[in-house]
């Protein structure tokens, strides 16, 4: 049984920080830090901080693609080059010394054409097996729109493969339409309120919207992140929360990957699903008190988890 992530719009993403940020003058910056992104990049990394392995298929090109593999690969993830366009985007993170602010730049990556989507759709699906886990995380590049992910989970489904898609906007919304019974389907409150068009106050009314989906046959588990709330976890089994653990916030990036990286290494080792949540929100919580771009980190993971431990909802 093998995890594999899915990174359709990679990047290298560049950190650096500045005294302040002031318009039109030159901004004197520190040296670089330089990571791979991407969520389906940054679930195989948080899977391999937890102590698990998870292979990472990613749709790369020219020098900066092949930058990125290269530092995956240093960081002992097995890497699956998927045929992509142009040159890999990069990102810019740049914190602001004075205030401490962060300032992201997120670029859109290369546009994609129906012969690059075409040569994806052959190529993806012979990397799993039936059984396997994949992952599909993270945002959709430029001509490449939700129908096309939703043909990827279809196909997937179809050979026994257990998808698991966290995602957003229109692509959440036709997969969660597609009635596909993925194995896990994740989002936090604000898309599943998009989704619904109304609110979700608390827990409870979280749980009652994942029942709906599980329900329609959306997916066999469904998780709605309530940030520093916690999480539900809603199968036909039952309803879950699990707390988030009250931890001194450094940065809320990483959480969410963090999070499916917890969830599905515990899927993976047949864990029952409370503590399948348990799991996921102690990585998130865990997340959130590393720096900047930082994943998750293992000790404060272990530390975290009896305080995340999941209840009926």
């Amino acid at each position: 049984m093998t995890i594999l992530t899915v990174t359709l719009n990679p990047a290298l993403d560049l950190e650096t920080e500045t005294p302040r940020l002031v318009p039109g003058r030159k901004l004197r910056c520190a040296a670089p830090r330089r990571d791979p992104g991407g969520g389906g990049i940054n679930v195989a990394r948080g899977i391999a901080i937890l102590g698990g392995q998870a292979d990472a298929a990613i749709a790369v090109a020219g020098p900066i693609g092949q930058g990125l593999v290269l530092r995956l690969e240093t960081q002992g993830i097995r890497v699956h080059h998927l045929p992509a366009p142009g040159e890999t985007r990069q990102n810019l993170s740049v914190i602001e010394t004075e205030t401490g602010q962060q300032f992201r730049f997120i670029f859109p990556g290369p546009e994609w054409s129906a012969s690059d989507v075409d040569r994806l759709m052959v190529a993806l699906p012979g990397l799993a097996l039936a059984g396997d886990y994949v992952v599909l995380s993270g945002s959709l590049p430029p001509g490449v729109d939700a129908g096309v992910l939703v043909e990827l989970a279809r196909v997937l489904t179809a050979r026994g493969v257990r998808v698991i898609a966290d995602t957003s906007g229109p692509a959440l919304t036709a997969l969660a339409s597609a009635r596909l019974n993925l194995a896990m389907l994740r989002m936090d409150s604000a898309e599943a309120e998009e989704l619904l068009s109304r609110d979700l106050p608390d827990p409870l009314d979280s749980a009652k919207m994942a029942e709906g989906l599980v329900q329609d046959g959306a997916a066999e588990i469904v998780i709605l992140a309530r940030g520093a709330e916690g999480s539900v976890l809603v199968s036909k089994e039952g309803r879950w929360f699990a707390p988030a653990a009250d931890v001194p916030v450094a940065s809320l990036t990483g959480a969410g990957d963090s999070f499916v990286a917890g969830a599905v290494l515990a899927l993976s080792r047949g864990r029952p699903l409370p503590e399948v949540l348990q799991c996921g929100v102690a990585a998130a919580s865990s997340a959130v008190t590393t720096e900047a771009t930082e994943l998750c980190d293992r000790a404060v993971y272990e530390r975290l988890l009896p305080l995340c431990a999941a209840r009926p909802v």
